[in-house]
């Protein structure tokens, strides 16, 4: 089964510190999560009776593991994945786009896609070869982000950023026993 502690790193290593950059449509991010995930948290981690920026700045590694774990892996039912190569692709591409990273890879398992992870979606991506779920996926992915910037000229600045992550998401062959 996969394993989240495998995966932090892996997102953290794209997620840098504080961001606000003007076309980024999360607006503040830190950790690679946005002022409008952390608010919906509710966590006002300053203090001061509202979650604003200032919160979001105060986010340690702890809070994104907290978070990517409850509703980002969890949402997948990540644990219950046999391939950690596909979990990982799986969990990141949720935690960097949110539904479409479920509807899309449902669509691909032809079962019902309804952006809900029970047990006939686990079913079928764990009775699916694991290589070849993950270049799909991968491919799936891709096109998804030009999709993206077909429709918004103003994310053609995160274009190559967007392509490397999911490229270093390679497929790893289960070591044996």
């Amino acid at each position: 089964m996969a394993n989240l502690e495998l995966l932090i790193t892996k997102i953290l290593h794209w997620e840098g510190g504080f961001v606000n950059h003007p076309y980024d449509r999360g607006g503040p991010t830190n950790k690679g999560i946005t002022l409008r995930t952390w608010q919906s948290m509710g966590y006002d981690k300053d203090g001061d009776s509202d979650i604003d920026v200032s919160d979001l700045k105060l986010l340690t590694k702890a809070d994104f593991g907290w978070l990517l774990r409850n509703y980002y892996w969890d949402r997948w039912r990540a644990n219950e994945i046999r391939n950690q190569s596909v979990a990982e692709l799986l969990v990141d591409w949720l935690w960097c786009s949110g539904k479409p990273a479920i509807t899309i890879p449902q669509r691909v398992l032809h079962v019902k896609p309804d952006g809900i992870v029970g047990p006939v979606t686990l079913a079928a991506l764990n009775a699916t070869d694991p290589e070849k779920l993950h270049l799909r996926i991968k491919h799936e992915r891709i096109g998804f982000i030009h999709r993206i910037l077909e429709i918004d000229i103003t994310q053609q600045c995160f274009r190559n950023g967007w392509l490397r992550r999911i490229e270093s998401f390679t497929y790893e062959k289960p070591k044996s026993l």
